[in-house]
């Protein structure tokens, strides 16, 4: 496997000075990608350090408390686009932790077959992923069927159209892979030296989880949004 040194990952600091160029020459302020990628770096270099710690001393109840911080993050995120609207965080928070667990439970103890549920090795970094795309899925989700109930559509309408919008990214995904891209985490395999077949072997369990966690996640939160007779229109709205 080949060992990137501090000194050579500072070549990655030449696509930054690329885009922020392009800021400059289109009289853009670069300085949103400049704040980005210094929050990015320090981001991941302290959860690297924290990781070490964590996976040299692994806990249940750590592994518990970090899981549930992504939760409430994700949640958070999740319905920036309508969060000047009541009645969206606990829907997104209950389809979150919900779907997310379910397929942690799936992947950790019957696919990978762990020794226990809680090794952070392969709990935080599968949370990570089922989050995240869980996350997207249902900001595109709440934010679409808002939309809908706010054009006068029905309720059945406005579900069916804000799932299929926010399944979109996943489908595409699906289709594209091995064709268009190799993925993420396949990739990265790879390039640590495992072998392909190995490689693909955990991504179709990564891709098949992750179109899980966002379907049935985002299917839980518009389900839980029409049953609360949710969101409510604001008066701003009706006009």
């Amino acid at each position: 496997m080949t060992i990137i040194s501090w000194a050579d990952l500072a070549w990655c600091l030449v696509p930054v000075v690329l885009v922020c160029l392009i800021y400059v020459a289109w009289h853009g302020k670069p300085s949103e990608i400049l704040i980005a990628t210094a929050r990015m770096s320090v981001q991941l270099i302290g959860v690297g350090y924290v990781l070490v710690a964590i996976f040299e001393n692994p806990s249940p109840w750590i592994s518990l408390a970090i899981v549930s911080l992504m939760l409430v993050v994700a949640g958070w995120i999740a319905i920036r686009p309508v969060r000047h609207h009541p009645g969206f965080l606990a829907p997104a928070l209950v389809a979150l932790a919900g779907s997310v667990g379910l397929h942690l439970l799936i992947s950790v103890n019957l696919v990978l077959d762990a020794e226990s549920w809680f090794q952070p090795r392969l709990l935080i970094p599968l949370a990570g992923m089922y989050f995240a795309n869980t996350m997207n899925a249902i900001s595109l989700a709440a934010e679409r069927y808002h939309a809908e109930l706010h054009n006068g559509q029905p309720e059945p309408k406005a579900r069916i159209t804000a799932f299929q919008a926010a399944m979109i990214p996943q489908v595409n995904s699906l289709l594209a892979v091995g064709l268009v891209a190799l993925p993420g985490m396949m990739t990265g395999q790879i390039l640590a030296g495992v072998s392909p077949l190995t490689a693909v072997r955990y991504q179709v369990m990564i891709m098949s989880m992750v179109l899980g966690a966002s379907g049935v996640g985002t299917a839980i939160m518009l389900w839980l949004l029409g049953r609360n007779g949710v969101p409510k229109m604001s008066s701003d709205d009706a006009g």
